[in-house]
């Protein structure tokens, strides 16, 4: 499939001390797909199914690549550290009043190893849609992603309850938010 769409100018790529997070790219489809296909990262999500339809990856990046998104995504890249060229994704997701809903994942070989915390800190610091507040929540089940983001300062708001489609089922959540202003 051939796409014809380009990451937006506005997206800045935001450096890491171990890797960068650069605005995805068509190209980075291949690799979205072989680690979103692995039921333990889908069922970490509200969004990614599993199975992973064919083509999904392809979808996603041309939707958030699209003028109109809402939706902001970032890769991370430690290809020019001497690592993958995609280790996980980072999303803010726009809301109104200067706030965003920040979402995650990062590849299973790469777990364990602080990556995803040094990822969801250095797109907090560098707040690039200058949002005022981040909201972020995780399902129960998943407490080493609390901890991600309790160890970028957020604090906890309270116990609420989300669908995931990987689970085909309503999971609960813990939520989040960061006052970045």
């Amino acid at each position: 499939m051939t796409m014809d769409v380009t990451a937006p100018e506005s997206v800045q790529t935001i450096n890491a001390e171990r890797f960068v997070l650069r605005p995805i790219r068509p190209s980075d489809a291949g690799l979205m797909t072989l680690f979103a296909s692995d039921k333990r990262v889908a069922e970490a999500t509200t969004s990614i199914p599993h199975p992973l339809p064919p083509g999904a990856a392809e979808a996603f990046i041309a939707r958030v690549l699209a003028p109109e998104t809402d939706e902001v995504v970032w890769v991370i890249d430690a290809s020019d550290f001497g690592g993958g060229e995609l280790l996980g994704v980072l999303s803010l997701q726009r809301m109104d009043r200067g706030q965003s809903e920040i979402g995650y994942w990062v590849a299973p070989a790469y777990w364990n190893a602080g990556f995803a915390s040094e990822a969801v800190a250095a797109l907090v610091a560098a707040n690039p849609l200058a949002n005022k507040t981040i909201f972020g929540s995780v399902f129960q089940d998943n407490p080493v992603s609390a901890r991600v983001l309790t160890n970028a300062g957020f604090d906890y708001l309270g116990d609420a309850e989300a669908f995931s489609v990987a689970r085909n089922a309503k999971v609960r959540t813990w939520t989040y938010l960061k006052r970045v202003d």
